[in-house]
């Protein structure tokens, strides 16, 4: 008998957040409230993930006209992080990060975090690859924009650290579009990984997270947001609240729906069967 595994649903709050502690912990509240295990953010040394020239760009924002203003607008520091962990804590839901530099890993350590997040930006990173799987904390793995091999050497580096993964089927574009979702990919690296596998989706509305969640998605994760029209490249690839909740009780309804693959007459149906079954000759 197969056994049916709670799917670890994710909400990325990412960069939604727009620099604002009042709508982080609106959003963690969100999150908390709809039933999610984990709220997730992304953590970057601007200096480091981006060159001087791409910072110094004109980009008008609510920060400023600069590319550098807006990449600020939207870091936290210490102080705010120290907020998100105490208030997480206080709704008791986890929370974690996807670093995209060494400094932002490190500054991650600080806190005592359960699971990690490569971003699949940072799948092909060694480094950083390295310093999160010494760590030894589950980690999950997107592999977007990703090829076979490149998933590959980055499952060595975790198999050879001893360190407890899931890789997540992704497609890197915002909003991703229903026909390029390729679910059918999460068998295969599945059977050729032998891991756990799950979903970061970045398509509009629930659909095509809730048949992931059908065809064995051990976690899902999707970017949350209080309006999809606020200001944010990450914004309408979101689920409001409202979606949300439905997203995870749509997962829940399905891991009841599955079962297992025996097939069993239930005691509700044998009182139908006495009522329509007249002759039973087999």
């Amino acid at each position: 008998m197969e056994e049916q595994v709670k799917t670890f649903v994710i909400a990325e709050i990412g960069i939604n957040h727009n620099g604002d502690l009042k709508l982080v912990k609106k959003l963690i509240n969100g999150a908390a409230r709809a039933g999610c295990d984990a709220v997730k953010f992304q953590k970057r040394t601007i200096d480091l993930v981006y060159s001087a020239e791409d910072l110094d760009r004109p980009r008008e924002s609510p920060w400023g006209t600069t590319n550098r203003q807006q990449k600020q607008g939207l870091e936290f520091a210490r102080k705010e992080y120290d907020v998100i962990d105490a208030h997480c804590k206080k709704k008791g839901i986890e929370w974690f990060a996807s670093a995209w530099d060494v400094e932002s890993q490190l500054f991650l350590r600080q806190y005592n975090l359960k699971y990690n997040k490569v971003a699949s930006a940072m799948l092909t990173d060694r480094q950083i690859l390295e310093m999160i799987a010494e760590e030894g904390k589950h980690t999950f793995i997107s592999t977007g924009m990703s090829t076979m091999e490149q998933i590959e050497k980055a499952v060595k580096i975790f198999e050879a650290a001893g360190c407890s993964y899931e890789l997540m089927h992704c497609n890197s574009t915002y909003p991703m579009q229903v026909e390029d979702a390729n679910l059918r990919v999460m068998k295969t690296l599945k059977d050729t990984f032998k891991c756990d596998v799950g979903y970061s989706g970045h398509e509009s509305g629930v659909i095509v997270s809730c048949a992931a969640a059908a065809l064995g998605a051990t976690s899902v994760e999707r970017h949350i947001t209080l309006d999809r029209a606020m200001y944010g490249s990450d914004q309408s690839a979101s689920l409001e609240l409202g979606g949300l909740s439905k997203l995870v009780k749509y997962i829940r309804d399905i891991e009841k729906s599955l079962g297992s693959s025996e097939k069993v007459v239930y005691d509700s149906e044998k009182a139908i069967a006495l009522k329509l079954r007249k002759v039973d000759t087999l």
